[in-house]
């Protein structure tokens, strides 16, 4: 079992249980899923940097991508339906806990000027959404093979009904979020 899913059993699950006031374990917030993408506007005139982008999204994830396409033609764009536009990965289960935990110990705290996590990111229903400027934060790339620069958003899918809920689940799991400014 990975570290991150020991912990979240052992520790989260009881710390969870006695903050939202319920015993019943399967009515607590947990993750699903983890989703993330990379969109490449700049790959439709150069087939080299969605190639490297699926690479280094592959290598991060440990999960092949799936390349998306383009479902509707924006001329303004030079965007035509169908053009490969760029590269997403679902992660469930023990890779979706590995991932957080190295997005948590080793990605977050490598990048430059980093005050915390922006606590406004959910969407209403306890999801939480943010972003990466590129990709070298994460052990796993090597700064020397890198060509082109590419940013990800992580989109981290949960059980829980509220924002308060998903953000509480996600502070116990370690993510680092900015504290509010006492004015």
């Amino acid at each position: 079992m990975v570290r991150l899913q020991e912990r979240y059993k052992a520790e989260i699950v009881p710390a969870l249980a006695k903050e939202l006031g319920r015993t019943n374990p399967h009515a607590l917030p947990q993750l699903k899923k983890i989703v993330v993408s990379m969109g490449l506007g700049k790959a439709i005139g150069e087939r080299k940097r969605l190639e490297e982008a699926v690479g280094h999204l592959g290598q991060i994830t440990g999960q092949r991508p799936q390349i998306t396409k383009a479902r509707v033609a924006v001329s303004g764009f030079r965007l035509r339906e169908g053009m490969e536009i760029g590269c997403v990965v679902t992660l469930r289960g023990k890779r979706m806990y590995e991932f957080l935990d190295r997005l948590i110990n080793l990605a977050l705290p490598r990048v430059r000027d980093f005050r915390g996590l922006n606590p406004k990111g959910f969407d209403g229903r306890g999801n939480y959404n943010m972003g990466l400027s590129d990709q070298m934060s994460f052990p796993e790339i090597n700064p020397d093979k890198v060509n082109f620069t590419q940013g990800m958003n992580i989109t981290m899918v949960t059980t829980a009904a509220t924002d308060d809920e998903g953000r509480l689940l996600l502070r116990e799991m370690g993510l680092p979020f900015q504290k509010a400014e006492q004015k």
